[in-house]
């Protein structure tokens, strides 16, 4: 029972045996096409050295496309730059960037396979296809072939798929795996298995024990008793059962995916999950709960479990001005900004993650109120929209609002686009990201755009080596801006859990190390988790840098608390059709696809 924190928030558990299930991330390693990257939190080998050392097995999920809540399913976002790939088929630029990818990862996992000496005991061949919209077997079977090639015939290679999935998901010659969660029908789940692999264990590749949490919704739980005798019924059918999460985790940086069902939903910053073990490795009740079902079937571990970390209490802290996003524009951008009569999107700049910001000039003056709009929902995914430096308002994906600008001839536009995470499961559509239609100003389509992709995370490492003069601050700051502070830790580091009190949304770093998003305003999520060695001990100086992209309270302050707050959501959101111009409340939903 172990979290794979090589790809930080994804780790799952088998039953009887003693196996981890880990992901690999493609675009975690392959950051750049012939770029790759297997080092710190991104060593997979260190991972399956800890899992020999732990005496687990491994079941590998190396894609390509892995879904977990990751940005993107784990596909990388340079993908895009071609805007006519057709990603998840056998189109053959997809196929050729998939071929060379494998071509590096599979031999240099192939001395880890249990036949050779290693601990990997399986791996799955791409994941839920069946629930994507493509249905393509030539796809699947080119995939099955390359792992083969690379692999040998010796390894079980499977696929997994929820129920509705198995058809298109599954192939002959790959072992069938179906997933599925204590409200779902076992009976009628496993009979529909048993159509696509007659022979050989029944197995529940992925058992939720809780679910994942989108930005406005409430945080999702699954009760006790409805996982513990969905448990107990598939192992006295002698059924296999993974559990998916058994360990909670967190999308730290801009690594969170986001699903689509009507409407645009990002995933929060922690994957806590209401998982067994939480997102801060401390045992839940769920887990002593899991582990009595388990002690039925086959004897466990004597002795207690370990107690939960300690936990760290700070603050308030008063965070102090370092002035708003556009008085750093030159250092956010050095290489300066692209220019392009239509505004282009992220990835045609190679610009993955994070944001951009888009600058045009008012060509005719603006004197009465005129609404600011971008077609065809054409703002991916949230616009923070500046005149001459002065906050305007928020245009959102998906959102109906009213925007309305007033501007001299000349007056400068700014319209900062944040990427909220791409689409990562089922039959999603290249999730490109920022400004897909030229904006409209009443009836004038804005042309002539300066764009400027912008490197926050080089700038915040640096820490900030400039400070800006008190005569450029804003009097009531609003909009894009940053603010910092500096904290010592009098003793040891502890895990901890930061508060964010009156703020409403943005970015946090802690020591150059991207945290996430917060969203208080909006909710679930009203704390980020800070794991202890993030934390300079003993006196020294920390550093905390938020950029806050709408309104900061009127006492700008943080804390650190020893317990996180996962289910406080503070403002209702509301949508509306794309077809129909109605509105309506968001209201909770489910989408099956690990």
């Amino acid at each position: 029972m172990t979290d794979s924190s090589w790809t930080g928030p994804r780790s799952a558990t088998c039953l009887a045996a003693c196996t981890t299930f880990g992901y690999v991330p493609w675009n975690y390693h392959e950051p750049e096409p012939g770029v790759y990257n297997f080092n710190g939190s991104r060593d997979l080998f260190a991972f399956l050295r800890e899992a020999t050392l732990a005496n687990l097995l491994v079941i590998l999920r190396p894609g390509p496309y892995i879904c977990a809540e990751w940005d993107m399913g784990g596909l990388p976002a340079w993908l895009l730059r071609n805007p006519k790939i057709h990603l998840r088929t056998s189109d053959p630029d997809f196929l050729a960037a998939v071929d060379s990818w494998f071509k590096v990862l599979l031999p240099k996992i192939y001395p880890w396979l249990y036949h050779n000496g290693g601990n990997i005991i399986s791996i799955q061949v791409e994941n839920e296809y069946g629930s994507y919209r493509a249905c393509d077997m030539n796809y699947m079977r080119h995939l099955a072939g390359l792992f083969r090639a690379l692999l040998g015939d010796k390894i079980l290679l499977f696929t997994t798929d929820g129920p509705e999935g198995l058809k298109c998901g599954s192939l002959q010659g790959l072992y069938t795996t179906v997933d599925f969660g204590p409200a779902d029908n076992m009976t009628k789940t496993f009979a529909l298995l048993r159509k696509y692999e007659p022979h050989g264990p029944l197995v529940n590749s992925e058992y939720y024990t809780g679910w994942l949490d989108y930005w406005g919704q409430n945080h999702s739980t699954r009760s006790i008793p409805a996982v513990t005798k969905g448990l107990e019924n598939m192992l006295k059918l002698g059924a296999s059962v993974n559990m998916y999460m058994f360990h909670g985790g967190t999308n730290f940086g801009y690594w969170n995916g986001a699903d689509e069902k009507g409407r645009f939903l990002p995933i929060t910053t922690s994957y806590d999950y209401d998982a067994p073990i939480s997102e801060s490795g401390d045992p839940t009740p769920k887990l002593f709960a899991i582990r009595n079902v388990i002690s039925k079937f086959q004897e466990i571990p004597l002795g207690p479990l370990p107690p939960p970390s300690p936990k760290m209490m700070l603050g308030p802290l008063t965070l102090q001005l370092d002035g708003d996003l556009l008085a750093f524009l030159d250092l956010l951008c050095p290489q300066g900004p692209i220019r392009s009569i239509l505004p282009m999107t992220f990835e045609a700049v190679k610009q993955d993650h994070g944001f951009m910001l888009y600058r045009t000039y008012l060509i005719h003056t603006v004197s009465k109120p005129t609404q600011f709009w971008v077609p065809n929902n054409g703002v991916h995914d949230r616009a923070y929209v500046m005149v001459d430096g002065v906050f305007q308002g928020v245009l959102e994906r998906n959102m109906k609002r009213n925007l309305f600008l007033t501007g001299k001839m000349g007056a400068k536009l700014d319209v900062l686009l944040e990427n909220m995470g791409r689409l990562s499961f089922g039959s999603n559509s290249s999730d490109f990201k920022g400004l897909l239609e030229p904006p409209i100003l009443g009836q004038t389509i804005l042309t002539q755009w300066l764009m400027f992709p912008l490197k926050i995370d080089n700038l915040v490492k640096r820490w900030f080596p400039i400070q800006l003069l008190k005569s450029s601050h804003p009097q009531t700051p609003s909009g894009p801006t940053f603010y910092s502070t500096v904290f010592p830790i009098f003793g040891s580091s502890r895990d901890t859990f930061l508060f964010l009190p009156g703020w409403t949304k943005g970015q946090v770093w802690i020591n150059g190390f991207n945290l996430g998003r917060y969203w208080t305003k909006r909710g679930p999520q009203q704390t980020l988790y800070v794991p202890r060695p993030l934390l300079f001990p003993r006196g020294a100086l920390n550093k905390i840098t938020l950029l806050e992209l709408e309104n900061v309270p009127s006492h700008p302050q943080i804390q650190f608390l020893d317990r996180p707050i996962l289910n406080n959501t503070l403002h209702k959101t509301y949508i509306y059709s794309l077809s129909a111009d109605v509105q309506s409340t968001s209201e909770p939903m489910e989408l099956s696809g690990h």
